[in-house]
């Protein structure tokens, strides 16, 4: 039996599974491996995978799930975030340290940061919303989700508070989307050439 799941008393519900940390372990070694290997190819390709992934999941979960999860009535909303919430703990820290870390070695060893203006606007720019993405997923998205996680883990969870704390969740995710396609804008024109 996982830590997903009930425990044989039925009584408790436990639901962060702290062995998801050797799976943060490896990613953060990749994107270690590809800072220190020198090849760019293999950094870029580390950067826009986990950039592709965030933005993906932060899309998804503030255009499509949000509006689906406000809907729902507390019973089915909580079996989907007891699955969703633990999962979302380890994933999306670690999608956007690896991100921002990476892209900011590579803006390093390509020389944007070296530009003069008006192009290094947009190096700022990406600066700017990467760390606004980041703030926010670290400072309200993740405690938020923990809080969830240990609210749902009660034997008798307080409803208004899940409520409450859902609804900031949604409306951060929704934050964290509008901010993911001014991300894209701003990346297009980096490949476009600045």
């Amino acid at each position: 039996m996982t830590t997903q799941d009930l425990t044989a008393g039925g009584t408790e519900l436990r639901l962060i599974d702290f062995a998801n940390l050797r799976w943060v372990a490896a990613a953060l070694a990749v994107m270690g491996l590809a800072m220190v290997s020198g090849n760019l190819w293999f950094l870029n390709f580390v950067h826009v995978l986990a950039g592709l992934m965030w933005t993906g999941i932060d899309l998804f979960m503030g255009f499509v799930l949000g509006p689906v999860l406000r809907r729902l009535d507390l019973s089915a909303r909580r079996q989907l975030t007891t699955r969703l919430m633990p999962r979302m703990i380890f994933l999306m820290p670690t999608l956007s340290v690896i991100t921002g870390t990476a892209g900011w070695w590579l803006a390093e060893k390509l020389g944007y940061f070296d530009l003069g203006y008006p192009e290094f606007f947009w190096v700022m720019a990406a600066l700017i919303v990467i760390t606004l993405l980041t703030v926010q997923g670290l400072g309200v998205l993740l405690p938020t989700n923990v809080r969830i996680c240990l609210e749902m883990q009660k034997e008798q969870p307080d409803p208004q508070k899940m409520h409450i704390w859902i609804r900031r969740y949604l409306r951060a995710t929704a934050f964290q989307g509008m901010m993911q396609v001014g991300i894209i804008i701003i990346m297009a024109r980096f490949v476009s050439g600045l």
